[in-house]
């Protein structure tokens, strides 16, 4: 689908992105959002500093799992104060607007908040997203047509990152998996020598 049928694609850094990342109860669609991480990249740069977290309250505590828990270290009694889920939906919104949603694995967090403005009876709000693990698959191809015997990216946020010599992060945490996404992505666009939106999104 042509995206700008009738007008030029913009440059990359004309657009602002938000990296987002969430923690969740499990990976079932009947699991919950328990926080999310937002960074935003503007002018092709991160702006850490406007960045947004927010734990959130869960519908049915009885359905935190000690194996999520694990994971995510995210204890209950934390959850306890935290804002409901239609709050945090309403921060996202807002940041998200007429921007670009960044992800990593975009179809699993993109389930949970499609999952979630349904339950609340809302519209999706249907972003433009860019995932960058398919950014890392096109950039393996791009790769294997000159060296065919290349190795597929790693698609683990960690892994891929070391592939791409970036730093370790903490993981398993909204905010820094947020982050460590729009680092990720900022690699990916100069190996990918971007330089309009379309790029990645086609």
């Amino acid at each position: 689908m042509n995206l700008w049928p009738f007008s030029k694609s913009p440059a990359w850094n004309e657009v602002n992105y938000w990296a987002l990342d969430l923690e969740t109860s499990g990976l079932s669609p009947s699991d919950q959002i328990l926080s999310v991480g937002m960074v935003p990249i503007r002018h092709g740069r991160i702006e850490y500093g406007a960045h947004y977290y927010s734990l959130v309250h869960p519908v049915r505590f009885d359905a935190l799992s000690a194996e999520g828990i694990k994971a995510h270290h995210i204890l209950p009694r934390e959850l306890e104060s935290a804002p409901p889920l239609g709050q945090v939906l309403d921060e996202i919104q807002q940041r998200i607007g007429d921007n670009i949603l960044l992800l990593h694995y975009g179809s699993v967090d993109l389930g949970f908040l499609q999952r979630s403005f349904k339950a609340l009876g809302r519209p999706w709000i249907k972003p433009l997203v860019v995932d960058t693990v398919l950014l890392l698959a096109r950039l393996g191809e791009r790769r294997r047509q000159l060296e065919p015997h290349t190795k597929p990216f790693p698609t683990g946020l960690a892994a891929a990152r070391a592939a791409l010599g970036l730093p370790g992060h903490i993981e398993h945490h909204a905010l820094w998996d947020a982050l460590a996404t729009a680092e990720l992505f900022l690699v990916l666009r100069n190996q990918l020598r971007a330089r309009t939106l379309r790029q990645f999104v086609r």
